[in-house]
């Protein structure tokens, strides 16, 4: 019986995940299998393996034949080299201590290397992540100037409308201002006459009251006239007595 060291398909449409089973190489490939070796996930970034190294090192010394995908994975792994030292060790090449030894050396360099790659994606995620942000504040920034060309050119607009719409009641003002003198002088030559009507009118009275000053006298010589017989009657009576003394004289001439 042949076997083979291969990927048996999982999960969801769109999101695979992989078991890595040792399995009979006529059995389906998500059919029956001989032992579950560990899992696969590419998913992730990086993708996300977990190995069982010795039961995949002993499916290989007993002559399973990885596929092509499968074999990439376990020389990730450190499956193959595993296997190539304790090749070595078996030829006499190398002791159990010194594959050992080469073998954890390689694991920490591994190791290092995989955390200088997810640190390195770490950064490059941070990159993207700064180069989004500012492309979104540029693109902000660039709506903002829109915005604020726009509302100058408003403004701008509105400060064009209020001075015309100043300058048309000005206009309108302007007659009425010129009539405002017209208006004035109107009165002023309805006035000029009245002025020369004043002195008339003022003319009038004292002519009235030139009458009233000479009929004053008039009312004055009324009681004078009646008081003038009484004058003349006066002398008449002193004068009869005068009268009838002059022949007394004359007697006694």
């Amino acid at each position: 019986m042949a076997v083979k060291i291969r990927l048996q398909r999982h999960g969801k449409k769109g999101k695979p995940f992989y078991w890595i089973v040792a399995a009979d190489e006529r059995a389906k490939r998500d059919g029956r299998y001989l032992e579950k070796l560990g899992t696969y996930n590419p998913n992730l970034n990086p993708a996300s393996i977990s190995l069982n190294i010795d039961e995949s090192v002993k499916w290989i010394q007993f002559g399973a034949q990885p596929t092509d995908t499968a074999r990439t994975i376990l020389s990730n792994e450190g499956v193959l080299l595993k296997n190539h030292l304790i090749n070595g060790f078996k030829k006499g090449a190398l002791t159990e201590e010194q594959v050992e030894e080469k073998f954890q050396e390689w694991i920490t360099e591994k190791s290092s290397s995989v955390e200088n790659k997810k640190s390195q994606l770490d950064k490059e995620a941070d990159n993207k992540k700064k180069k989004a942000l500012e492309l979104e504040k540029e693109a902000s920034a660039k709506r903002k100037a829109k915005v604020e060309e726009a509302l100058a050119a408003e403004e701008a607009l509105a400060a064009e409308e209020a001075p015309a719409a100043e300058e048309a009641p000005a206009a309108e003002e302007a007659p009425a201002a010129e009539e405002a003198p017209a208006a004035e002088e109107a009165p002023a030559a309805e006035e000029a006459p009245a002025a020369e009507e004043a002195p008339a009118a003022e003319e009038a009275p004292a002519a009235e009251e030139a009458p009233a000053a000479e009929e004053a006298p008039a009312a004055e010589e009324a009681p004078a006239a009646e008081e003038a017989p009484a004058a003349e009657e006066a002398p008449a009576a002193e004068e009869a007595p005068a009268a009838e003394e002059a022949p007394a004289a004359e007697e006694k001439k």
